[in-house]
């Protein structure tokens, strides 16, 4: 097994349950037209987030991470009409790109994307008396998923769902003697999540065209304190 062969298999399954989709597939074009760098979800990995979004019946969600847009649009296209998504950027050329591809997917009245540093971004949301959020997707830099969590709670309630990605990496994520600062900050992200009791989680190793990783999912089980 390699990740030629889990290429392959998520394209067998992206040809049989994700519908082509000219608009998507332009987004990533855009991107990487941009130069940004290509570490986009998987066409199947967006039809998952899609369709936890739709079983979750979210009406509001946060996405903490935009880069070009792609998991944005998957994500705003789970909501009803009258939802709404925040999604927080620190790089302005990524977020013109992002602006530009939520644009051509119609949904500029549903997306509001927030440029700045994500921590500064998120205090500002809390001043705003923003949330609670019915879905909350954390997928930004790993150092400083520890206070993603942490913000991440106090913007949700009973009911919402927080989904982080990445949290694999590449089964680096077990070696205790790491100094590197995205691996430190998943396993830090993990303690917290396993010592929070108001909330209830697991996490899912992937493998496929974006290679060996893994994502973790947690539903808040009481509101918050």
């Amino acid at each position: 097994m390699n990740r030629e062969q889990w290429t392959a298999v998520d394209e067998y399954f992206t040809q049989k349950f994700v519908s082509a989709d000219p608009i998507l597939e332009a987004v990533l074009e855009n991107n990487a037209s941009a130069g940004l760098p290509p570490i986009d979800v998987a066409p199947n990995q967006g039809k998952f987030l899609h369709l936890l979004a739709r079983i979750q019946g979210a009406r509001t969600i946060l996405e903490i991470g935009t880069l070009g847009g792609y998991s944005t649009i998957w994500l705003a296209r789970a909501l009803p009409a009258d939802g709404r998504l925040i999604t927080l950027e620190a790089a302005s050329k990524h977020a013109e790109v992002a602006k530009a591809n939520i644009a051509r997917a119609g949904l500029e009245s549903v997306v509001e994307i927030r440029l700045g540093d994500a921590l500064d971004s998120l205090s500002a949301l809390a001043d705003e008396k923003q949330g609670p959020f019915d879905l909350i997707f954390i997928d930004a830099d790993k150092k400083n998923n520890p206070d993603y969590f942490r913000w991440a709670l106090k913007f949700s309630r009973k009911g919402s769902v927080i989904i982080t990605d990445n949290v694999v990496r590449k089964g680096a994520v077990v070696d205790e003697a790491t100094s590197d600062p995205n691996i430190v900050g998943v396993r830090q992200f993990a303690d917290l999540v396993a010592n929070e009791p108001t909330v209830s989680a697991t996490a899912i190793q992937t493998v496929g065209s974006k290679g060996y990783d893994g994502f973790a999912i947690a539903l808040v089980t009481e509101d918050p304190r």
